[in-house]
């Protein structure tokens, strides 16, 4: 049992004679003071810290969750309000099985480098929640899964994943799922959350009553639950901010070096055209096109993790993201609010897409690209995506 806090308050007033007929005098009626919380705890994890001025009701209510960056580490409760006691303890919550933990921060978002289109300028600072993200892109044995119980419990989806025409393009179960259009990446996203009894993220209005399972709706930022823990595309700050692994600045998803090579990453090699790639030639990655046929992809987490522990951030195949696609978005004052969510619209009704694919040479599998020449409703066998999750 934490040890109650009690403050006591009392006034001092002492009064001259001559004074008695004046006003009265002030009185201290109350002192706060904001308890101070001293946490032992692993790094890297992320820690619930909850209260309650009752334990005989045993009703605990969460203050807040904090991702653990050094311990012992100190916390304010400056919103606890006026109560005669108060408790408090602290929990560690288990990151979700295949998910990394994403610490909330502020990183520099856009082309930091100039060698970029306008569309990824001007660079700017972008402040983001804590969240968790998949180590890896969806693969067809998982989207498989969730589509075989999405289609039995009133889902419907354009595409079943991986194909196009009655035939199956999959490389393998390992390999990640593609031809998968933004509106059944979306679906199946409610699709996951609803197998494992979560609350799903995204619905068919802003009143948030009823949960999209069926058709290609136009979703706006109020569609969605953004509160709930449950499976979401990331939005593109978050994907960014993933991407970099806790290094600002870098032209690549991992933190030692700002150049490219085959042995990191799966994409079409193009020396000649950019100096940070060093493939040895102008050819698709070799280990995965030698059987000559397409799509070449390469299974989920065949290349090393970033900083965060995420695999395939460039390359392999594109990723969806929740965003509009506005290629003037960066300079407008919504794109620094924190957890920004993109704009209400699309000049061109697109979506946006990051970190290139096997089809595409180094320059668009730099963290700061932006891609958007897919619309929501098309499917591409370069084409996937990977979920997240809030805290």
């Amino acid at each position: 049992m934490k040890p109650r806090i009690q403050i006591l308050a009392v006034g001092l007033l002492t009064l001259l004679p001559d004074l008695a007929a004046q006003a009265a005098s002030p009185v201290i009626t109350g002192v706060a003071m904001a308890p101070v919380l001293t946490i032992q705890s692993d790094t890297n994890v992320l820690n619930q810290i909850q209260y309650t001025n009752t334990l005989s009701q045993g009703n605990w209510a969460t203050l807040t969750n904090l991702v653990v960056t050094q311990s012992p580490y100190s916390f304010a409760d400056v919103s606890a309000p006026p109560a005669a006691s108060r408790y408090y303890r602290v929990l560690s919550v288990a990151v979700p099985s295949g998910m990394a933990l994403i610490p909330a921060g502020t990183f520099i978002m856009g082309d930091a480098f100039g060698e970029g289109g306008t569309n990824e300028r001007p660079v700017h600072a972008v402040s983001v929640s804590g969240f968790y993200m998949d180590t890896n892109l969806v693969t067809y044995a998982l989207w498989q899964q969730v589509y075989q119980w999405a289609t039995n419990h009133g889902y419907s989806f354009d595409d079943a994943g991986s194909s196009y025409g009655g035939y199956n393009y999959s490389k393998g179960d390992a390999h990640p799922v593609h031809l998968v259009n933004w509106n059944d990446a979306v679906k199946w996203c409610n699709a996951h959350s609803e197998m494992q009894s979560l609350p799903p993220c995204y619905y068919t209005s802003a009143a948030q009553t009823t949960v999209y399972r069926t058709g290609d709706l136009t979703l706006s930022n109020a569609c969605v639950n953004w509160n709930a823990s449950s499976y979401r595309l990331p939005t593109e700050a978050e994907w960014e901010k993933a991407a970099r692994g806790a290094s600002d600045c870098r032209r690549f998803p991992w933190g030692d070096t700002n150049v490219i090579t085959w042995s990191r990453a799966n994409y079409q090699g193009d020396p000649a055209d950019f100096s940070f790639d060093l493939s040895s030639s102008n050819a698709y990655q070799p280990t995965f096109s030698a059987d000559g046929i397409e799509p070449y992809t390469s299974p989920a987490g065949y290349f090393a993790p970033n900083g965060y522990g995420l695999c395939d951030m460039a390359g392999n195949v594109w990723e969806w993201c929740w965003d509009w696609y506005d290629p003037a978005w960066y300079a407008q004052t919504g794109a620094t609010q924190n957890d920004t969510r993109g704009p209400t619209t699309s000049p061109a009704g697109l979506r946006v897409l990051k970190g290139g694919s096997w089809y595409e040479n180094a320059g668009y599998a730099r963290c700061s690209y932006r891609g958007y020449t897919v619309f929501p409703s098309e499917v591409y066998s370069n084409v996937g995506f990977r979920c997240v999750r809030g805290l």
